[in-house]
């Protein structure tokens, strides 16, 4: 890692330069990240299966001066080539990082452009050991990308020292994690969660911690994670609930699960998004150990409610992510302003200050910082979730209150894809939605209306549509469905009534809108979804 820094010292990159790190899951990924912190430069994450332009905007929003990246990335049954998205996104980019280090995986080695792109293994060749340069606790560690609700990115940023201070502790008060314990949190560097509690936390806290290029299921089957608990004797496991989904999925039995011994595991924490009851239930009775749902947020970088098991264990509710975690005082706020009483549904805040290692602003935008996230609700950070809190104090998460929507723990922005749509030559306008998905939580689809003249066939236009969005935003949006609608319905202000399609989809309660332009667009869109076997009668 000291000589991976100094190598990055020979590159140009010195104390506050920004590091664009596109890797797989691989230790290189880890070093790349340490070695930044060593030399005080500002790294960034991007998640390596992200499509050209996401890594474009962060390219040009960080103005990172170097690129660190892999030839490849290894998913179940294909090969993830990362040079020509790499060479895409510097197209693509108004600003050019000055130098490229790429790792050579074995097998698929690709041919570099000198002298603008070196081999990591050259790179280190040509390098000499460095020591750790002296930071403020206020100084910036890394910037973290996450889907704003215009399409453009935010830039979550973390100070050193708050950092340290969250995640330390709660390794040992949340997870009941010590020193010469095994912990696995089964994410992803690119998103918060393995972020925090792949590299950082446990590092901190001085633990094994377990790295792992795969999936729940395919890498190569749904035993997995059981093989690698048995192993490694993992003690507690961290991961999304939609990884359980497709465990569940494909071994509802267990069969898999017989075969190791997971005689050490002591618990399983889910977040990302909500875990749904039937496979917090599924995974108690598999694994005979508590399973914890909490829930947190990639501007927090660690939990804002959970049973914190080195503490004191508290009673499951189904459905809930348990009571606040000390440092937060969250809230639920209607819309009149008010503070709800329990079991009253709004808005949930948390009110200022917020505790250490919370994002202090976003990168080089305090002011989008302030509004996003600060004025709506005077003297509270607005978490954009909705639910309740409970007589006894639980917290309830239902839903989102801006268009983020959640894909196997990937938060996502349908406008972002309505951008993409709308792009289309044949499209004359587009919604996206989420809706609920028992294997992913939410998979967006979108709806679309075609300008009038268009003779194209709707199911080749679906079909370049899908592709598009696939290409612009990435596999990771699991987007597959295009909808060709006659008509979208609307506001009499023009305003697309995304919640009411939403709510018909996924077969929810819902009532008229007093403001609809023609209600009986609504009966359109129903018998359009059931014709595409969206929504089943």
């Amino acid at each position: 890692m000291s000589k991976f820094a100094g190598a990055l010292k020979n590159q140009g990159v010195d104390k506050g330069d920004r590091v664009i790190i596109y890797m797989p899951m691989i230790p290189e990924a880890v070093v790349a990240m340490l070695a930044c912190g060593r030399i005080g430069a500002i790294h960034s994450v991007v998640f390596g299966g992200f499509a050209s332009n996401e890594l474009a905007s962060r390219i040009d929003d960080s103005k990172a001066k170097l690129l660190v990246t892999a030839s490849c990335g290894f998913e179940p049954g294909r090969t993830d080539e990362y040079k020509p998205l790499v060479d895409e996104a510097f197209k693509l980019a108004n600003h050019k990082p000055s130098k490229t280090i790429l790792f050579q995986r074995q097998g698929h080695e690709v041919k570099l452009n000198e002298p603008n792109e070196i081999s990591w293994d050259e790179a280190l060749a040509n390098a000499e050991e460095v020591d750790c340069v002296e930071m403020s606790s206020n100084d910036f560690a890394y910037i973290l990308y996450t889907s704003g609700t215009t399409g453009i990115p935010k830039g979550i940023v973390r100070d050193i020292g708050g950092h340290i201070v969250a995640l330390k502790w709660t390794m040992k008060n949340i997870y009941n994690i010590d020193a010469d314990d095994v912990w696995w949190s089964a994410s992803d560097i690119g998103w918060i969660v393995g972020h925090s509690y792949i590299v950082y936390a446990p590092l901190f806290k001085g633990c094994t911690t377990v790295l792992f290029e795969g999936k729940p299921v395919g890498t190569p089957d749904a035993g997995a994670f059981w093989k690698i608990i048995s192993e490694y004797k993992v003690k507690s496991l961290f991961t999304a609930p939609t990884a359980f989904r497709a465990i569940k999925k494909e071994d509802p039995d267990g069969k898999f699960f017989s075969k190791y011994d997971l005689s050490k595991f002591e618990a399983l924490f889910l977040a990302g998004e909500r875990a749904d009851p039937d496979t917090i239930k599924w995974a108690e009775s598999l694994l005979k150990v508590p399973v914890i749902d909490h829930w947190w947020q990639t501007e927090t970088s660690w939990a804002i409610s959970s049973n914190c098991t080195g503490i004191e264990m508290m009673k499951t509710k189904y459905g809930s992510a348990c009571k606040a975690v000390p440092g937060y005082d969250v809230k639920v706020i209607k819309p009149d302003q008010s503070l709800a009483k329990p079991n009253e549904m709004g808005d949930i805040v948390v009110k200022l200050p917020l505790p250490p290692g919370t994002f202090p602003t976003l990168w080089n935008a305090d002011k989008r910082y302030e509004e996003n996230y600060m004025t709506n609700y005077k003297g509270y950070y607005q978490t954009y979730d909705a639910g309740h809190i409970d007589d006894d104090g639980y917290i309830w998460i239902m839903s989102r209150t801006d268009d983020i929507i959640n894909v196997a723990g990937h938060r996502l922005s349908t406008g972002a894809i309505e951008e993409v749509l709308s792009e289309h030559q044949s499209v004359a306008e587009c919604a996206v939605i989420g809706i609920k998905d028992q294997l992913k939580g939410q998979l967006p689809i979108g709806l679309i209306a075609l300008k009038a003249g268009v003779t194209k066939d709707n199911d080749i236009i679906s079909k370049e549509c899908v592709q598009m969005v696939r290409n612009k935003v990435g596999p990771v949006a699991a987007f597959k469905t295009t909808l060709v609608v006659k008509r979208l319905p609307k506001t009499r202000s023009g305003k697309v009534l995304r919640g009411t399609i939403r709510k018909i989809a996924d077969k929810e309660e819902y009532k008229m809108p007093a403001t609809i332009d023609d209600p009986a667009i609504l009966d359109e869109i129903k018998d359009d979804l059931i014709k595409s076997k969206i929504l089943k009668i």
